[in-house]
């Protein structure tokens, strides 16, 4: 419950940020052009608001009379009203004379537009107000990064430093590649370290570059495999080969009932070789696929109910275990990472270094992005996609602020992406919108932006169910 708290009260301060300045981007540049902007919320505020500069108990305590409304019952405009919704998805700046989720009559619009619409402005000024926000988002990714790297600066594992090899899975066996080789790179670029970009790399070369037994080895590939594919394989493609040592036992756990300690070293499961952490998590995911065709608790406790060789701390005898793992299938164990075994390499930034190393980052991390956006039309990508439960699990389980803003610059780039794609409702529809105007020098009419307008917000709105059902799913093991 601890780690949910944590993670949920990161993601909700990381989308407060984000939003804030989102739509502070499309709030600078109306006021610079002199459009007025009625509301500026961050959250939405659906039937009614945690806090509003319109509410009468904030004008009193301002010393400023209640806000008159109109016949409609509108509130008659009286500068910009500041509030936070409760609805933390999003937020909005809702723009005078500019037809969007707030506003939408068009009966209103067939007015003359006055000069501080957004409709009465040239092309030019209201398409930066529509990319203001886009272009917030972007920046204040870079900004983060760079400031990351000049506070922290970096700690990474070098690939050429990890002497124990790689872990590979059946499909890169049959191209070639051995349990213990070292991965140094492709004919596209030498690995740094092992990221996502490794498996994107081996996907489109045609060639891997690895060290074996002391000597530089040529691999060939066939350059198409298929990136999502290498990823969820269970095992994956590679990992880095991590002994099977126990880090640390769980007071109480199966684990520590059966006398296993730290430094001790599990060598078999079920009979199966056991040479690495890895092959212990697949050995695992076997008797979890077994189970869900176990039909009573007693075919359960069997498949549960294991035997495992471990070698002792010290090395000094071995000895057989019987244990019976836990309805999650945990034993109560954590296990051994690659900084037990490797001394990661530290780099440092100055104030100079940091800003084009974080531009760098920040543009590397975008095109990683937009290259695997073609996987999500494909059926495996669909089911990867995610809600705001997979958004949140990216968040560190306890508070790092290094992590904390690596993941809310992250975020900012998805979310400047995401917004330029160009589906009504989003920034990127009106941009669409606004291109074909510049181009034939003729503005869609009011009823078409409408019902644009009325499309994309279903095409969002069934996306975030798909997206938030994968989770739901995902967590009650359907997928």
């Amino acid at each position: 419950m601890e780690i949910f708290l944590i993670r949920a009260l990161q993601f909700i301060l990381a989308i407060t940020i984000l939003v804030f300045l989102h739509e502070g981007g499309h709030f600078l540049f109306s006021k610079l052009f002199g459009v007025r902007v009625n509301k500026f919320y961050v959250f939405f505020d659906w039937k009614f608001s945690l806090f509003s500069t319109y509410s009468n108990w904030y004008r009193r305590l301002r010393g400023k009379e209640p806000v008159r409304r109109n016949e409609e019952g509108e509130y008659e405009y009286d500068g910009t009203e500041y509030g936070i919704g409760w609805i933390p998805l999003g937020g909005y700046c809702q723009i005078e004379g500019m037809i969007d989720e707030t506003q939408h009559d068009v009966a209103k619009l067939q007015a003359p537009p006055k000069p501080y619409e957004f409709r009465g402005k040239p092309a030019w000024q209201r398409l930066l107000i529509m990319t203001g926000g886009v272009m917030v988002n972007f920046l204040l990714a870079l900004i983060i990064y760079s400031a990351v790297l000049y506070t922290w600066g970096e700690d990474y594992i070098a690939m050429k430093d990890m002497k124990m090899g790689m872990k590979f899975n059946s499909e890169a066996k049959a191209l070639g590649f051995r349990d213990g080789d070292i991965l140094l790179g492709t004919d596209e670029g030498e690995f740094r370290e092992f990221s996502a970009d490794v498996f994107r790399s081996l996907s489109t070369a045609s060639e891997a570059h690895v060290s074996r037994d002391g000597k530089d080895i040529k691999i060939a590939l066939p350059g198409d495999m298929n990136l999502l594919s290498m990823l969820q394989s269970q095992p994956v493609f590679t990992r880095p080969l991590i002994p099977c040592e126990i880090d640390s036992v769980i007071a109480g756990t199966p684990a520590a009932k059966a006398g296993i300690v730290k430094g001790d070293r599990i060598t078999s499961l079920n009979g199966h070789p056991i040479d690495s952490w890895n092959e212990f998590t697949y050995q695992i995911g076997v008797i979890d696929d077994c189970l869900t065709s176990a039909t009573t608790s007693k075919d359960s406790l069997a498949l549960r109910s294991v035997t495992m060789t471990v070698a002792r701390a010290g090395g000094a005898k071995t000895d057989t275990i019987a244990l019976t793992m836990t309805p999650e299938l945990h034993i109560g164990v954590t296990q051994t990472t690659l900084a037990n075994y490797y001394k990661p390499t530290h780099k440092s930034y100055g104030i100079i270094e940091s800003v084009p190393a974080g531009v760098r980052y920040g543009l590397d991390i975008l095109s990683g992005y937009v290259s695997d956006l073609k996987y999500v039309f494909t059926s495996d990508g669909a089911k990867s996609l995610g809600g705001f439960g997979a958004i949140g699990s990216l968040f560190p389980p306890s508070w790092d602020w290094m992590l904390f803003w690596k993941m809310t610059a992250f975020l900012s780039i998805i979310l400047a992406f995401m917004n330029i794609l160009p589906i009504p409702a989003l920034d990127g529809g009106h941009v669409l919108f606004l291109l074909y105007e510049i181009i034939t020098r003729r503005k869609p009419s009011d009823k078409f932006l409408l019902r644009a307008q009325y499309v994309g917000m279903t095409i969002l709105f069934l996306l975030m169910i798909f997206a938030n059902l994968n989770d739901v799913l995902r967590w009650i093991g359907v997928m």
